[in-house]
């Protein structure tokens, strides 16, 4: 049984679908075994306590001057790492211990519109003022940078030129939510 630890700052659409894909749906290789967020208000630790997945809140000071939250990761028997709505840069240390074992979905094509600052309606709200004719999801491994890890997988839709950043998003949203899991199944299973 391999064992996913998701990273989430927000509400945790994306966490759910996945928890709902590999731990309710009982899948026979593959279990979300722990919700990792940064906010400790974050409507993500409420859907994974819903469902018996253990939570743990880290701080940022821990988070990069320490290598504390190996020795959590290892307890509960961590092998991959999926960020899903997690805003924080992967340290080194975790990129070094989990190679290829970390994967991040983003709300674009990359590399256009990735980098530092570039994630939920700030993304969307820039691809309607570039006038996109279309947009979509990247699912990529992490590396030391944002955005920047070998691609996975992309998906597209169609926009309109009327559509507003918050249609755009929800074009988005059923782009991961369609996707994501099956393609981190995907990644897990042909390692």
């Amino acid at each position: 049984m391999k064992h996913i630890a998701i990273f989430a700052s927000g509400t945790g659409s994306n966490a759910l679908k996945m928890i709902e894909y590999f731990n309710v749906r009982q899948h026979s290789s593959i279990r979300v075994g722990l919700v990792v967020s940064n906010k400790k208000d974050a409507p993500v630790l409420e859907k994974a306590q819903k469902h018996d997945v253990p939570t743990l809140i880290i701080g940022r000071a821990n988070f990069y001057n320490t290598q504390a939250i190996l020795k959590d990761l290892a307890d509960y028997a961590i092998d991959y790492l999926v960020l899903a709505g997690f805003l924080w840069l992967v340290p080194v240390y975790l990129v070094e211990r989990f190679p290829s074992k970390i994967i991040n979905i983003h709300p674009a094509l990359l590399p256009k519109y990735g980098g530092k600052g570039m994630y939920g309606m700030n993304v969307h709200r820039a691809v309607h003022d570039a006038r996109e004719t279309e947009t979509g999801i990247t699912i990529h491994y992490v590396n030391e940078n944002y955005d920047e890890g070998q691609v996975i997988f992309q998906a597209t839709c169609s926009l309109e030129l009327a559509d507003q950043p918050d249609q755009i998003a929800a074009k988005v949203r059923a782009l991961e939510h369609q996707y994501f899991a099956k393609v981190v199944e995907g990644a897990i299973s042909n390692e």
